[in-house]
């Protein structure tokens, strides 16, 4: 338990910003912020490196787009510029077409509120993740995405740590179940260690370098 603790305490030294905070995302349980995670969500569901869809994110963020009001006002051209702006050229028309379609969405079942989502499904994570799927581009990864993100404000999901997450702690032999991992920080932190956890998923953070250095 002790060498976790401290292996933990590396990562979170050297990877402990979520997604959301590098996109610029001052996340808190009031409609902007839970919107502009929906979009950084879209953007990263797709195959494209996740610095891309971050720096895709801050550019649509900066346009003004920050509300669906504004992600819907603005043309499909002015949505693919935007993303073009982040070098996230592969998927940008369609992702153009799904971020105006999804705002609509927002708009009409949640009232641009996704506070709303979140009471309909009493806090239920799989009523969450269904609810989520509906919105264009996010399947259940993306689900998981946002809930993993999401969790720093919705207390009621810690500890949230999707497949991505548990692999990473696989890796650094941590724990391989939330409960397990929720253990090893204060709470109010799960939700940055899960995010860090992903990092060592997909290869953003070394394993063995992480490991190391805790072992001095």
């Amino acid at each position: 338990m002790g060498n976790d603790r401290t292996v933990v305490r590396v990562l979170l030294d050297r990877r402990g910003r979520t997604y959301a905070e590098e996109a610029g995302i001052r996340l808190s349980d009031r409609p902007g912020p839970l919107y502009q995670l929906l979009v950084l969500t879209t953007l990263l569901s797709t195959r494209i490196r996740a610095c891309v869809a971050v720096d895709a994110a801050r550019e649509l963020f900066a346009a003004g787009y920050r509300t669906p009001q504004a992600m819907e006002a603005a043309s499909w051209q002015e949505r693919v510029d935007a993303l073009g702006r982040g070098h996230y050229r592969r998927y940008d028309e369609r992702t153009a077409t799904m971020l105006g379609t999804g705002a609509r969405l927002c708009l009409d079942r949640w009232h641009g509120d996704l506070r709303r989502l979140h009471r309909d499904a009493q806090g239920d994570p799989v009523g969450l993740r269904r609810r989520l799927t509906e919105f264009p581009g996010i399947g259940p990864t993306g689900a998981d995405i946002y809930l993993r993100e999401a969790q720093t404000v919705w207390s009621d999901l810690r500890p949230y740590a999707d497949r991505r997450a548990l692999a990473g702690a696989k890796r650094l032999g941590l724990p391989g179940n939330p409960h397990g991992l929720a253990t090893l920080v204060d709470e109010p932190d799960f939700g940055r260690l899960a995010s860090a956890l992903v990092r060592v998923a997909l290869g953003e953070e070394s394993a063995g370098e992480v490991t190391r250095v805790a072992a001095r």
